[in-house]
């Protein structure tokens, strides 16, 4: 290990009002790009989903990369559940017309 390499604490005596408007701001833009693309009620499902996986991760984030991975992982999910969902809703939609 680096002998020059140190923890350094962070200069902000409190960092949690920094790391609540991260989250805040990546919620956020998640919900808002979700209603946009499939309405308001997948958003709130999607939203309970990114909170879900917030909670089951080890440790609370402390940068935008890491809440953005967050962001991935729920849209990743979202985007199997909708391709999953898809082939179905397009047969529907020929046999109906």
């Amino acid at each position: 290990m680096n002998s020059l390499a140190r923890y350094e604490p962070s200069k902000n005596p409190n960092p949690c009002p920094d790391l609540m408007m991260m989250a805040e701001r990546e919620l956020s833009a998640f919900f808002n790009a979700i209603a946009q693309l499939f309405g308001p009620e997948q958003a709130e499902l999607s939203a309970e989903t990114w909170l879900q996986e917030l909670i089951e991760t080890d440790g609370l984030p402390t940068s935008a990369r890491e809440w953005r991975l967050i962001t991935a992982r729920v849209t990743t999910r979202l985007a199997s559940e909708v391709s999953a969902s898809s082939p179905s809703f397009l047969s529907a939609e020929f046999t109906n017309a």
